[in-house]
């Protein structure tokens, strides 16, 4: 089986947020994974950046899925694709 290296589309905050925007995706049959500390779970809050939550997809499915997160104005630090 090959394996597939995931780039990052954005970071959140918190959770909510992460699994709201994760499910967006997820219904435009984007796969996503959601890559995080422990912290984020379990206390729920940020502190210089400890608890971020990083949305990650594959680079096949990059530019769709920032595409549809831009359009559905979506509050988070989207990675910029480098030039």
């Amino acid at each position: 089986m090959e394996r597939t290296e995931l780039k990052e589309l954005a970071v959140f905050d918190g959770m909510m947020e992460a699994n709201i925007v994760k499910s967006k995706l997820e219904s435009f049959e984007i796969p996503c994974l959601l890559k995080y500390e422990a912290t984020a779970h379990v206390f729920g809050f940020t502190l210089n950046g400890l608890g971020k939550v990083q949305l990650m997809v594959s680079p096949d499915d990059f530019q769709r899925a920032l595409g549809i997160i831009e359009a559905e104005e979506i509050e988070a630090e989207p990675e910029q694709e480098a030039v």
